[in-house]
């Protein structure tokens, strides 16, 4: 057989149409592999053209990759769906590059929906791997009638059975308001459980506050033998946090330890906040000292703690460290350092961290920071400068700063004002119940009882209902709510005379209930008696049964401690010899020897 030399081989190949065309193409994947600036990108896409490489699905593909790395990934859209490039080569892979990188955008989700109904427009066949990027679309969107459509596609075509779809299904129901019930249904009829799966539907137990659900699917996965891997465990510290289980996070901690499950930034920083949010902020910020790379999130986090605790003075200290250390603090970190400020009384410092976000750092504030001002200077019994504030402001104030004037008004005595902003604020907010609670509350302080009545009758009319407080605590491994009244404990006649004979010794203490805020028209005993079914009074009655003399007690309460429960706490701190930690809505309370660490900036 008759060879040729290797000089005409190469000739030949040089000059063979097919060949060329495949080696154009190889030079320019390699040129895209290395292109990391959107002008490079341009002088590729120029290169694409003059090579006549625009219909080469490799090369379409590779370049949209690229584009999305760039952020340019609308550029690259423009190009391709353009009359240059011929639909006739467009494939799967090409499209769901699109399709991903469209679902990783913060605020270009729908796109990539459009990009699937265009696929299927083409004739183009989804694949396995099409519909975890179009559900994770769909999860941003949260749109749940969408996803509905997308699951029914998924079905249609028989992807049913492949673990990465049906992990991002379950995902996607529980980023949809109502969808959570239908993920848990996906999730109980997978044929086969990952740890991808138990994060994602524990997730999204978390995402709609139904912490207690995430943590007993948590022990399933556990019976089960599914290990839990570094996002199961954020979005269990996540629970932790929202329902002040410091026990569990503790145990969590050890897990974690224990099972040597990498300790990530983001990690890291969850343990920091559960810390902080469950009432030892002491150990968050032995945690954070213990980073060996510390980020924005973690300045924050641990900053925000001090804040909650009313340690300002020492979150102060930290924001200024921060700036030593080279970490140039955002906005988020500027709400945490006024709510420190807010917190601890901290005036003029507060004022002056607010003027300097614009001055020094080119931060132009948000509503949130000036609510922030707003609460500093109400805490502190300036309301008059706060209104001034207010009407000063270049932005419209929200219902939470008109709301934050009202409280201020009432707590410092400026009853008519604040009966004029409610009135106000009911106009523009007529179905809104916490507006007509405050109104009722600042009529209550008046003696108004008259008008007290009447705003009762016209929340009746509206179908409207305080919302009802409720406190939980965490007593050995088991979490437990009380509500205001609660008799559904199997125990609550017991708990209800513990309540009565502590009512008994505070009031020889000092005590004297404060019935104002009762939002019923009947006579003092009964309103005392009211209060006294309160739910932070329970859970604290509950505690005192069932732990040791000396134990802390540390409850969550969901709505801000009213006035009469912080002051009874304060004297059950002292004649029960207990430490008390309450955390509300807005802080935490610690009471040792009937003092609170608020000092009545609450």
């Amino acid at each position: 057989m008759n060879h040729l030399p290797s000089k005409t081989k190469l000739f030949c190949s040089l000059h063979n149409p097919i060949s060329r065309k495949r080696a154009a193409e190889q030079n320019c994947l390699s040129l895209l592999q290395i292109c990391n600036s959107l002008p490079k990108l341009l002088q590729l896409q120029s290169h694409i053209f003059k090579l006549g490489l625009q219909n080469n699905p490799l090369v379409l593909t590779k370049f949209t990759s690229i584009s999305s790395d760039l952020n340019a990934i609308t550029y690259a859209s423009s190009f391709i769906f353009s009359p240059y490039v011929k639909p006739l080569f467009f494939d799967a892979f090409l499209f769901n590059t699109f399709i991903r990188s469209y679902a990783s955008t913060s605020d270009l989700k729908h796109n990539a929906l459009y990009l699937y109904c265009k696929m299927l427009s083409y004739g183009i066949w989804p694949n396995k791997f099409t519909y975890p990027f179009v559900l994770k679309a769909c999860a941003g969107i949260g749109e749940l009638k969408l996803g509905q459509i997308v699951h029914g596609s998924v079905l249609k075509l028989g992807f049913d059975d492949d673990s990465h779809v049906l992990n991002t299904m379950v995902h996607m129901y529980c980023c949809c308001d109502g969808g959570v019930e239908n993920g848990r249904n996906m999730f109980d009829e997978m044929p086969k459980w990952d740890s991808v799966g138990w994060s994602a539907m524990i997730g999204g137990y978390v995402r709609w506050g139904l912490s207690c659900e995430a943590v007993e699917l948590f022990r399933e996965m556990q019976v089960a033998g599914v290990a839990p891997d570094e996002v199961t465990m954020v979005c269990l510290l996540s629970a932790c946090t929202d329902l002040g289980a410091l026990e569990l996070g503790k145990w969590l901690e050890a897990y974690i330890e224990r099972e040597n499950i990498l300790k990530s930034a983001v990690l890291w920083n969850a343990l920091i906040d559960m810390f902080a949010k469950c009432g030892d902020v002491d150990k968050a910020l032995s945690l954070f000292r213990s980073m060996s790379q510390r980020n924005i999130v973690s300045w924050t986090s641990v900053i925000d703690g001090m804040a909650m605790h009313g340690r300002g003075t020492e979150a102060v200290s930290l924001f200024e460290e921060m700036k030593k250390d080279g970490v140039v603090p955002d906005d988020v970190s500027f709400i945490g350092l006024l709510t420190a400020c807010s917190h601890s009384g901290l005036v003029e410092q507060g004022k002056g961290y607010f003027y300097s976000m614009t001055k020094e750092f080119g931060i132009s504030p948000k509503i949130e920071h000036y609510g922030c001002m707003v609460d500093l200077l109400c805490r502190a019994g300036l309301v008059q400068e706060a209104l001034d504030f207010v009407q000063r402001m270049p932005i419209k104030p929200n219902p939470v700063i008109w709301r934050t004037l009202i409280t201020a008004c009432r707590a410092h005595g400026e009853l008519k004002l604040g009966e004029k902003i409610t009135k106000e604020l009911i106009k523009h907010e007529p179905t809104h119940d916490s507006n007509y609670v405050l109104l009722s509350n600042i009529y209550a302080k008046m003696f108004s009882w008259e008008k007290k009545t009447m705003i009762r009758e016209v929340m009746v009319k509206k179908g409207m209902r305080k919302v009802p407080g409720s406190t939980m605590i965490e007593l050995y491994n088991e979490i437990y709510e009380f509500v205001a009244g609660d008799k559904s404990h199997s125990e609550y006649k017991i708990i209800f005379q513990m309540v009565d004979d502590i009512g008994k010794d505070i009031r020889r203490a000092g005590y004297i209930a404060s019935t104002s805020e009762v939002l019923l028209d009947i006579d003092e005993e009964d309103k005392e008696g009211a209060l006294n079914r309160h739910s932070e009074k329970l859970a604290i009655a509950f505690a005192l049964m069932k732990t040791p003399p000396g134990t802390p007690i540390r409850i969550v309460k969901n709505l801000r401690v009213c006035e009469d429960c912080h002051s009874a706490t304060k004297f059950i701190s002292k004649t029960c010899k207990r430490e008390i930690l309450v955390r509300d809505r807005n802080r935490f309370h610690r009471f040792i020897d009937g003092v609170c660490s608020c000092k009545d900036f609450w």
